[in-house]
């Protein structure tokens, strides 16, 4: 918890406490229902907090917008994302039922109004949002494709790796930040941030 602190000094006593929360929660859970493997869990905040969180050093989400996190797996980016920005409402969704059983139960234990999940396939949901998220779940032109009907200003996706065929068909404008920018820890060398607009 301290190295999301470190990087997010000013969180609020109720942000700091729900970050707290989340390791025992999912601990509790994956022993359950496995969302994470086993050996994510030893880097919990690392891998999975704070990965997510990185989306919010280039965007600011803000009052009444409304992010969709496509294949929310276990809740990530969203719930990080949730937490650091409780007045902006996020859905996640997955299309795998057990895995938004946990998120349900990590998001009623803490309480937290702004998330609502839908066990549903991104490319059935047609409410307009303003943005989606995504971590590692599908190539950018399946993103675009799932996200047409909805209409988001802009689709950013954590990925990792060599991205250069990925992208090469893209028509749209792309920016590519590399996540290591931000945060120094070595898990960070090759991810990155695709920012679709």
């Amino acid at each position: 918890m301290k190295i999301v602190q470190n990087y997010f000094p000013n969180l609020t006593v109720s942000q700091t406490q729900h970050f707290e929360a989340l390791q025992p929660l999912y601990f509790y859970w994956n022993e359950k229902i496995n969302v994470i493997s086993r050996k994510d869990m030893d880097n919990f905040y690392v891998h999975h907090v704070l990965h997510s969180l990185a989306i919010s050093k280039v965007i600011s989400f803000k009052k009444d917008e409304v992010v969709l996190d496509i294949g929310t797996g276990g809740g990530f980016p969203g719930i990080p994302l949730a937490i650091l920005f409780p007045e902006t409402q996020f859905i996640l969704t997955d299309s795998i039922a057990k895995k938004i059983t946990v998120v349900n139960e990590v998001v009623q234990a803490l309480k937290l109004n702004n998330v609502s999940t839908k066990v549903e396939r991104a490319e059935n949901i047609k409410q307009p949002i303003d943005y989606v998220v995504t971590r590692a779940v599908a190539k950018m032109e399946e993103l675009l494709k799932w996200s047409k009907n909805k209409h988001p200003k802009k689709i950013i996706a954590l990925k990792g790796g060599d991205l250069k065929d990925e992208l090469s068909n893209i028509k749209k404008n792309i920016q590519i930040i590399n996540i290591k920018d931000f945060f120094q820890e070595d898990f960070f060398e090759t991810k990155k941030i695709v920012i679709c607009s």
